[in-house]
Formats: C-alpha cells, sequence, structure tokens
C-alpha cells in the first residue's frame, strides 16, 4: 500500500485526510496538536510541529513516505516544500511561490512588480517606531504579514487603539512584522485559480460575505455565491495581469485562491493562498465541474502530475449556468448544549457536502472570536437560480437551532438573501 504523509491536523485537513482513505493510501498525518481532528481516522499519526523539518524528513524516511502533501494551512506551505525538497518528492509549490504567497508582505512585493492593485499600508516591525501612514487616515486594519484565518488581525480608530494593536499583532507574526492598511469597507470577492503544466486556469469565482456584528475584530465569512457579480469586471481587468504574475513565479502546477475587494470598479487584491481553502470552492467544483482538487493533489504528491488530459474541457468558472452557495455558520463564545436541523439540512437534494467542526459539548472560546476557529459549519449547496439560492438560505436559517447550555440562540448571524439583480 503506498503511503502519503500530510501536514496539518484542523477540520478542514481531515476532509483531505478522509479522501486519501478512500483512495486506498495509508495516510500518515502529522501535526503539533494531540488529538487534532485529522487525525481521528488516520492511519498512523504523529504530534510534531511541522516546522521541525529535520525531524518530520527523518521519520518519512523511518516510514518510508511515498508522497507528502499540505493540509489546508496557509503557514505550513513553506516548510512543505522544504521537505518535499528534502525527500526528493514532488511539490507544487516554487520558491517563488512561498515567497509571494505565504505572506502579506512578499505578495505586496510582486503586486507592485506587476502591476496589481493592492490595498494602500505600510509597514511595521518590532523595532520600527509605529507612525501611522501619510496617506491612509482611520480606520485601518492591522495584520501580521504571516499569519492567516483573521488571527492577530484588528480595525483601528484611533492613535491610542493604533498603538496598542501593532503591539498586539506583532505578537501573532514569526516574522515580526506587520502590515497597517486602510480599511476596506465594501464588496468583497475571491478567484480561485488550476495550475496544470504552466497553464493558468481561473476555475471559480465568487462574491465573499462577511459579518460586522464583532466590533473591531477581523470581518469573518458568513458565506460565498459562485459565479460572482464581478466575473466580467475581474476577467477583463485583472486577470491578464496575475497570469504575468504567474509565469514570472514559474508556477506550473497547483491550486490558489487570492481574495479581493472591490469599491468604484476597482478591484484591490489582498490575500492568497496557495494551498486547498477553508472556504473549499473545489467541493463545488467536483458537484458541479466534475474533477475533485483532492484527488488531483493526492495524485500528484505521488507523480507530479495534476488532473487528468479533459480537465481544460470540464473546468468552467461559470458553473455551467448553475448557481453555488456556502453558508458559513458562526458561533458566539460559550459551549454548545444542542444543535436540531443540520440532519436534514445535510439531508436536502440540494446539499451536496457539510463540514462540521463543533459536536454537543464543545465550547467556542472568546479569543477565537474574529477568527475562523469559531465556524461551527459550511453548508454546502448547489441551485438554478439565486432565486432558489434565497429560498434555500431562508429555509436553511429557519432549520437549524444551536443553543448554549442556558438555551441562548449561539449563531452569531446568518447570511442574508442576495439581489436577484446583481446576479442575471
Amino acid at each position: 500500500m503506498k503511503k502519503i504523509m500530510i501536514l496539518g491536523g484542523n477540520p478542514e485537513t481531515a476532509v483531505l485526510v478522509n479522501t486519501s482513505l478512500s483512495m486506498g493510501l495509508h495516510t500518515i498525518v502529522v501535526d503539533m496538536g494531540h488529538g487534532s481532528p485529522a487525525k481521528k481516522h488516520a492511519s498512523e499519526s504523529y504530534d510534531i510541529n511541522v516546522f521541525n523539518v529535520d525531524e518530520i524528513v527523518a521519520l518519512a524516511k523511518k516510514l518510508r513516505v511515498d508522497a507528502v502533501l499540505v493540509g489546508v494551512a496557509d503557514i505550513l506551505v513553506k516548510p512543505y516544500r522544504e521537505i518535499c525538497q528534502r525527500l526528493d518528492l514532488p511539490c507544487y509549490v516554487t520558491e517563488k511561490a512561498v515567497e509571494a504567497f505565504c505572506s502579506k508582505d512578499g505578495f505586496k512585493k510582486y503586486c507592485s512588480e506587476y502591476d496589481i492593485q493592492d490595498i494602500p499600508g505600510i509597514y511595521l516591525g518590532r523595532d520600527s517606531e509605529i507612525i501611522k501612514p501619510s496617506d491612509v487616515d482611520y480606520p485601518l486594519m492591522i495584520k501580521p504579514v504571516d499569519s492567516g484565518g483573521g488571527v492577530g488581525m484588528k480595525i483601528c480608530w484611533d492613535d491610542q487603539d493604533y498603538r496598542e494593536s501593532v503591539k498586539t499583532a506583532l505578537k501573532f507574526s514569526k516574522k515580526g512584522v506587520v502590515l497597517v492598511e486602510k480599511y476596506m469597507d465594501c464588496d468583497d470577492m475571491a478567484a480561485y485559480y488550476t495550475f496544470r503544466k504552466g497553464v493558468p486556469y481561473i476555475s471559480a469565482l465568487s462574491d465573499r460575505f462577511t459579518t460586522k456584528k464583532q466590533g473591531d475584530s477581523s470581518p469573518v465569512c458568513i458565506g460565498a455565491v459562485y459565479p460572482s457579480k464581478y466575473t466580467d469586471l475581474f476577467v477583463r481587468t485583472v486577470h491578464p495581469k496575475l497570469c504575468e504574475l504567474f509565469k514570472g513565479l514559474n508556477i506550473r502546477d497547483g491550486v490558489l485562491n487570492i481574495q479581493f475587494f472591490v469599491e468604484d470598479d476597482v478591484i484591490y487584491a489582498y490575500d492568497p493562498g496557495f494551498r486547498l481553502q477553508g472556504e473549499a470552492p473545489d467541493f463545488h467544483m467536483a458537484r458541479i465541474n466534475g474533477f475533485d482538487h483532492r484527488k488531483m493533489l493526492l495524485d500528484y504528491a505521488f507523480t507530479g502530475e495534476l488532473g487528468d488530459e479533459d480537465f481544460a474541457e470540464k473546468n468552467d468558472y461559470l458553473f455551467e449556468g448553475k448557481k453555488a452557495c456556502t453558508i458559513w455558520v458562526l458561533l458566539k463564545s460559550g459551549e454548545i448544549g444542542s444543535i436540531r436541523g443540520l440532519d436534514a439540512i445535510e439531508g436536502h437534494e440540494n446539499v451536496h457536502f457539510v463540514l462540521q467542526r463543533f459536536e454537543v459539548g464543545d465550547s467556542v472560546e472568546e479569543d477565537w472570536l474574529g477568527t475562523e476557529k469559531q465556524v461551527f459549519a459550511r453548508i454546502y449547496l448547489v441551485a438554478d437560480s439565486i432565486g432558489e439560492v434565497n429560498q434555500l438560505i431562508g429555509s436553511f436559517g429557519n432549520l437549524l437551532k444551536i443553543e448554549d447550555n442556558e438555551g441562548e440562540d449561539m449563531i452569531l448571524e446568518w447570511l442574508q438573501p442576495l439581489d436577484e439583480r446583481d446576479y442575471k
């Protein structure tokens, strides 16, 4: 039986592990968290920090693994490349891609080089004087350059708040660098790419919707809809510049998600991820277009070949005229006392997957709020029209009830119906 080592242990990576097992692979999970979700069904698992590259390389040699693949975690992409290089195994991540897509400062550098509009801002290090950008006024968004999922991010409204927030954000950065940007209160979208043999394909374009109910914390996604209402604008104005960037980075294979803000028909790039995503647009692609990124990447880890020869024929970012939606269920802090209605939603004919992250008895900690750690579940549905999507959003909102031990509602905010005029 072939052996693969998967790096990472979060619930999103657990889906990749289950796919690997379904393909008949002996699946080894490495992650520093004891009992992490991805280890639950793994053939073997080890509690090792993935940044301990020497230790993981030694373990891989001892176990005679045939392949290595990164899970759903930005910070593990760089050690994934280092481990594969040491073991002489296929890896889709190039050295330049690590620089461009694994930190916010690297991404801004390449955006500037290739004339891709990003968000105005400055960098501050541990030894920097804490100064405000001269060309941007409050509110400002503070971000560690090398963390994801909203960790360490905060909106600032005045000088005192700004100074304290920079100091806090620096604690979450391994590099010791934070990015200070204009806070963008506007539409949000994402582009998901597949690379095969040096050709970049747009595989999905979505509009993202975030909650604003958590004060100055980073806005967390509560839903996404496909295709984006900005599809034509993106393909016309941003995609050609990104293609030049991809060429310059010498990317041949892999999957990449980039998030953007849209304001007055200007698209601002802001957050890349060169790996499978928490949003997981690939679930919708597998349902509608008939190819599975998880299986493709697992095969690639052994062969160095991503996807079949008919991939380009199947790939369609317009989703064959269908509409897809992901509902993110965010919870307030507390212990989950009861969950009702999720089974009915999961069994609905329009729902093709539900990724549930918590069970009754689990707790959402106060310091998880404003990050993706507060996500209870993501519900994936496909419909023929936005009108039908809206009906399902309302119906599922009425069905799902999550309460704490005192009977209080724990759902933070439910995705609102979409304006059908935007998606003609």
